[in-house]
């Protein structure tokens, strides 16, 4: 399983935003999924106590479902972007129906311009209707903390060592991937500030 995805996957679609050009040793963190009660007013908490500013890629059933921690995270400084409305896998549906779905999301979010798919799984004839209203963001720095078989050590190892400058990471703001970020989200923080990264929310 790869931890940084492939250059030559980075290449066939290259409208797709896999990483960011920048002067600066600059990266960017981001959560998919949630707002979650049980795990994003925690990880506000680390991001609030590191002094950092990070993306949540949310849920539109979950956005109406906890308003006030999507609030909590507009208050905190952070950027708040489409993760679709009901988490659907693009292979796996209509592009009208994937279309409709993002939509939706969109409602709750109007003044949005970043799109990121479920399980990274998007058409081309999907990408085709998408790009011209929004960024789509992929990533180059896959965590695996939704993995259920893997380990916090891992998961922080799989940050570390591919992580690089303009790099984009995948963590997830949902339950079953707490338990594997939980024990290492504040220290793999300090450990790439350590490096000279500073992180970025801007897109």
């Amino acid at each position: 399983m790869f931890a940084t995805t492939p250059k030559f996957i980075q290449a066939l679609f290259p409208s797709l935003v896999w990483r960011k050009e920048t002067l600066n040793k600059e990266i960017w963190l981001t959560f998919d999924d949630g707002p979650e009660p049980e795990v994003t007013p925690w990880i506000l908490s680390v991001l609030k106590k590191e002094n950092i500013t990070a993306t949540f890629f949310l849920v539109g059933e979950q956005i109406e479902e906890f308003p006030e921690l999507v609030g909590a995270i507009i208050k905190e400084g952070h950027t708040i972007a489409n993760h679709s409305y009901s988490h659907k896998n693009g292979w796996l549906c209509t592009k009208e129906k994937y279309i409709a779905d993002i939509e939706k999301c969109q409602e709750l979010m109007p003044n949005n311009k970043l799109y990121r798919p479920p399980y990274g799984k998007i058409t081309k004839a999907q990408i085709t209707l998408l790009k011209e209203k929004y960024k789509i963001i992929l990533w180059d720095v896959l965590s695996w903390d939704f993995q259920q078989n893997t380990s916090p050590e891992r998961v922080q190892g799989n940050i570390l060592k591919n992580t690089k400058e303009g790099s984009i990471i995948v963590l997830h703001n949902n339950q079953k991937s707490h338990k594997n970020f939980f024990p290492i989200l504040e220290d793999t923080i300090q450990k790439l500030k350590e490096k000279g990264f500073s992180f970025s929310a801007t897109w």
